[in-house]
Formats: structure tokens, C-alpha cells, sequence
């Protein structure tokens, strides 16, 4: 199986496995959902990530003793992963990392899409100069917001305020825009490659996931 590490708290079974299901469609690769306790808000700035970092650990410790061959951090901020790759002797994938160097292989303008003040310095730093653009829709400050009636509207506005601004690619900088599925909106919408952070990780994962079970 592969692990997937959701970094807000929920008992909405749906929402859970959402990010899962979506790799395990994709890529025809098992996966298994747990959250992170106590973080009904997620990861929305630095106390918020310091807060979860071991948790992220001990969870991503306990899955690979579940049987986890892969793990992935499903939070475009990659939060813990150097840390939990120490703890672990299986691959350790981040959405964010994922997602920027998924959006690198095109070789454009890049506009990012996030839901704090600033892009995640993992997806800054991997896309440097091709970054022309980020925001964060308006009235959208944590991942609970993305699941309001206006999330997806407001997502797709500020999509298209990126585009005029230069952008021939999008990356999502935040996994709960997976769990709205504003992708598939995008996509409909515009003509333009949208890089889906949970789409992304789920790529990498499921590859060193189907060459370790081609191995065995």
C-alpha cells in the first residue's frame, strides 16, 4: 500500500480518503488515509506546521509498520519530510515538491494557486525563476474554507487572474484543492496544464511503488 498523511484532522470518512482515491484512480495503486489528531484547520502558517511536524512523524512511523511501502505527505508544504525520512526506510514523496517539479518538466511561466500570504518555500525554491505569479483566493485562509459553496469560484478567478499575469502553467500549493476538485473545473474551463499537488505525489508514489512490487 501506499500511505497517504492527510495534515488536518477529520472523522468525515469521505474527506479523508478523498486524496487517496484519487492516486488509487489514477495510478491503479493501493493506498491507505489517516489524518494527523487535533488539527481541524490544518497547516495554515508556521505555528501550525511546528504543531504537526511530529505528528506527521509518529503517524508516518505507524503506517509503514501497517505495511506502507511508499508514504506520501499530502500538504504542498511538505511539512516533516526530511525529518520523517529519517525515520523511516521507506520513500517519503511531498505534494509540494511533487507538484513544482512536475510543473518544471514543461519548461513555462508557472503561476501558483496557495491559501497562505506567501507560495511554500519548497515549490519556491524548486521553481525559481520560472515562478511569475502566486495567489490565494480571495476570503481563503485555511483548508476548511475550500469546502464552502464560493471555494471553488473563488479558486477559478484567481486561476485566471494568474494566466493574465504571464502564467502558461498552474500548480496547486495547496492538497485541499484536490479535495474540491477544482482541477477537473479548471480544466473544463481552461486551456491550460493544471498541476494537481495530490495528482502529483501520487505519480512519483505509484512509480516507486509499482517497481517495488516488480521487484519482489
Amino acid at each position: 500500500m501506499i500511505g497517504v498523511i492527510r495534515v488536518f484532522t477529520t472523522e468525515i470518512e469521505e474527506i479523508l480518503e478523498q486524496h487517496g482515491k484519487i492516486i488509487s484512480k489514477s495510478y491503479g495503486v493501493p493506498t491507505i488515509n489517516k489524518c494527523i489528531p487535533d488539527q481541524p484547520l490544518g497547516i495554515f502558517n508556521v505555528e501550525t506546521e511546528e504543531m504537526a511536524v511530529p505528528k506527521i512523524v509518529s503517524l508516518g512511523k505507524s503506517l509503514e509498520q501497517e505495511g506502507c511501502k511508499v508514504l506520501t505527505i499530502s500538504c504542498a508544504a511538505d511539512p516533516a519530510i526530511e525529518e520523517l525520512r529519517k525515520e523511516v526506510a521507506i520513500p517519503v514523496i511531498g505534494a509540494g515538491s511533487a507538484a513544482a517539479l512536475t510543473a518544471l518538466a514543461f519548461g513555462q511561466p508557472v503561476g501558483v494557486l496557495g491559501i497562505t500570504d506567501t507560495p511554500p518555500p519548497v515549490i519556491e525554491n524548486l521553481l525559481g525563476n520560472l515562478l511569475v505569479g502566486y495567489l490565494r483566493p480571495e476570503g481563503v485562509t485555511n483548508t476548511t474554507d475550500l469546502l464552502t459553496p464560493t471555494g471553488r469560484t473563488r479558486g477559478l478567478e484567481a486561476v485566471k487572474q494568474l494566466l493574465n499575469q504571464g502564467a502558461k502553467v498552474i500548480v496547486f500549493a495547496c492538497t485541499g484543492f484536490s479535495t474540491i476538485g477544482l482541477a477537473d473545473l479548471l480544466r473544463q474551463e481552461l486551456d491550460v496544464p493544471i498541476i494537481d499537488g495530490v495528482e502529483a505525489e501520487g505519480l512519483f508514489a505509484s512509480t516507486l511503488y509499482k517497481q517495488q512490487a516488480s521487484n519482489a
